[in-house]
């Protein structure tokens, strides 16, 4: 009689996969010791097989739930972190009764669209800059929007020690354009324009891959249909493994 073979998860995987947490966030619970393995506290990298039995802080982890996929339009004011001490956080505004967290972020004086999910396989497939996943913007700037601006805009700007990089940027009328990303650097958009001498007064991010704020007013959320979270599958399908992957922070 042939025995199957048992299949193996690791650990920080396994947790992130019932929606508990994402990866990142279950090696730090196993490092600090409040994860238990069948009673004892694992080693980093451990694997789970089918039939273990996980613990965190003493209450047995649950069973997958369907994964939550959100879009939210952010109003200015609100602060992407989990961090619940943190007055105007989005978690609390949202309020959903499932563990949410945001995929990248928008800084506080920021609006528009932002991804949540309790999927914590998917995060960092979609900030992987390398992947080319498309964000788009319309932002407000100070004065007068000159030809010299966009072709430097789209071209390259030299911040945070590298340049950044070509992507596509349009005037919409004097003073306002709309750029397309995908990179995320820190405060990219912000940055980019203080070096070329102009200062950002209004930035909302309209699009994230094949999914737009139209039809969502400021402070709303959806969540995301079957067909686009098909998409966004498809899109990331060749993204490389979260594991492998390093995080880029989207504050824009």
């Amino acid at each position: 009689m042939i025995i199957p073979e048992q299949k193996q998860t690791r650990l920080n995987k396994f947790i992130s996969e019932t929606g508990f947490c994402s990866r990142r966030e279950a090696d730090k619970l196993i490092e600090q010791g409040r994860v238990l393995l069948n009673g004892i506290i694992p080693e980093m990298g451990t694997k789970v097989n089918d039939g273990d039995v996980v613990h965190i802080d003493g209450k047995p982890l649950k069973a997958k739930k369907e994964p939550i996929y959100i879009a939210f339009n952010k109003p200015i004011g609100i602060t992407c972190t989990t961090e619940r001490d943190i007055k105007g956080n989005i978690i609390d505004y949202i309020s959903h009764k499932e563990r949410i967290f945001p995929i990248g972020r928008l800084d506080k004086q920021s609006e528009g669209l932002i991804f949540l999910t309790s999927d914590g396989d998917i995060v960092n497939k979609i900030l992987r800059a390398g992947n080319n996943h498309e964000k788009e913007y319309i932002v407000t700037v100070d004065r007068i929007i000159t030809r010299d601006f966009i072709k430097k805009m789209a071209n390259g700007v030299a911040i945070l020690n590298t340049v950044t990089q070509k992507c596509k940027v349009y005037q919409e009328n004097k003073q306002r354009f709309r750029i397309i990303l995908t990179q995320g650097l820190n405060r990219q958009i912000r940055r980019m324009c203080e070096v070329l001498g102009y200062h950002v007064l209004k930035l909302k991010r309209i699009r994230i891959m094949n999914v737009n704020v139209a039809g969502l007013s400021a402070g709303k959320w959806r969540y995301l249909s079957t067909e686009e979270i098909t998409n966004i599958n498809q899109m990331i399908s060749t993204s490389v493994k979260t594991e492998e992957a390093s995080v880029l922070n989207q504050s824009e």
